[in-house]
């Protein structure tokens, strides 16, 4: 019976999991992989990787000024604009916490659009969901959090996060260290960390306690969750990823059950 298949315990109607291995092929999966979820938070990553094009193409700078005075792509990316978390009330000074921020990114797809003339939604198909066949994803709404996929797609978009094509991997390993070292903040749903440590739209695992990846996964680890009760982990280390997805919110039963889950998957793959 495949590890995965502890999603059946979790108080979700439906619920998937797909791992993917260093080739960016699928080793392990469980549930439909062609159900299409709410993907809540797990939209940043999506928006991300579609910033990191627009950066690459030159039509946006991390430089460029977006969002409250002082603040530019960069501060935004790595949430550390001062924004509140789903309002543009200013909770702190540009570059001093990290601030958890919906509305930063929504800043970010204003200031794509304003540069571009093309929407954020049309920007993310056209640069990342067409080239990696993901056919089944859209962003409908907010580049925050209102993503919509599949487990096959996301599957799709962990492989290019392995071995990256439409960005240069250099761009990614950038993106997927800390920026804005040392700033404490609000991990959502785990409490306050010091440091908050978070990449460029990507959030690194570090030395946060507790945490929603397993306790052996690297430091390095990057990815989201989302309120959704979705979430998707790259481990650059040992060269694996894992999707998950669920109809269940975010809750208790998340931080009590996808800790020891994810370290049984990944100790399943490294055994």
């Amino acid at each position: 019976m495949s590890i995965l298949s502890q999603i059946d315990q979790w108080p979700s109607e439906n619920a998937v999991s797909v791992f993917v291995d260093s080739r960016g092929d699928v080793v392990d999966q469980h549930g439909d992989m062609n159900r299409v979820y709410s993907l809540a938070s797990v939209t940043k990553l999506l928006s991300a990787y579609t910033f990191l094009v627009a950066l690459e193409e030159e039509a946006i700078t991390l430089e460029d000024a977006a969002g409250p005075e002082g603040s530019t792509v960069h501060h935004l990316l790595a949430h550390t604009a001062g924004y509140d978390f789903d309002s543009e009330t200013i909770r702190f000074a540009v570059g001093t916490k990290r601030g958890y921020s919906n509305t930063g990114f929504e800043k970010l797809a204003e200031h794509l659009e304003q540069q571009t003339g093309i929407s954020m939604a049309e920007y993310a198909h056209e640069a990342v969901f067409a080239p990696l066949g993901m056919t089944q994803t859209e962003i409908a709404g907010s580049c925050a959090k209102d993503g919509r996929s599949t487990a096959d797609d996301l599957a799709k978009f962990a492989a290019e996060l392995l071995n990256p094509t439409i960005v240069a991997k250099q761009t990614l390993d950038d993106a997927t260290r800390v920026h804005f070292e040392n700033l404490a903040g609000i991990l959502p749903g785990y409490g306050r960390q010091n440091p908050n440590d978070w990449g460029l739209g990507f959030e690194i695992r570090s030395t946060k306690n507790p945490h929603w990846t397993g306790a052996s996964h690297p430091e390095s680890t990057f990815g989201h969750f989302g309120q959704s009760g979705t979430f998707l982990w790259v481990d650059p280390e040992h060269r694996l990823a894992c999707v998950t997805l669920t109809d269940k919110n975010f809750g208790q039963w998340a931080v009590d059950a996808w800790a020891p889950f994810n370290e049984q998957v990944l100790a399943s793959q490294l055994a």
